[in-house]
């Protein structure tokens, strides 16, 4: 295995993870931006107001989006990992 195919797995491997944790940073970036707002219109520095709301959002998201993830991990691991492992 050369320098180039490392760095191509490397690059995979990064842009999968990136895809996979998109959804669930996202979700957490809105919430936590209408909840800082929230909070700025009502002045209420209540720090569980923004913790679980957040928290909450985050297992619905990673719980709707658990089967894709799944299969995107799973498809990675069988057509790059598991080529590499068989000498492919």
């Amino acid at each position: 295995m050369s320098e180039g195919d490392i760095l191509d797995l490397m690059r995979e491997m990064l842009w999968t993870t990136l895809i996979m944790a998109s959804p669930i940073l996202m979700v957490a970036l809105v919430v936590g931006v209408v909840i800082g707002l929230l909070q700025a219109l009502t002045s209420v520095q209540e720090m569980t107001l923004t913790f679980v709301p957040k928290l909450a959002a985050i297992a619905v998201t990673f719980w709707i989006t658990m089967g894709t993830t799944g299969r995107l991990l799973v498809e990675f691991y069988q057509l790059r990992i598991l080529s590499l492992v068989a000498g492919g």
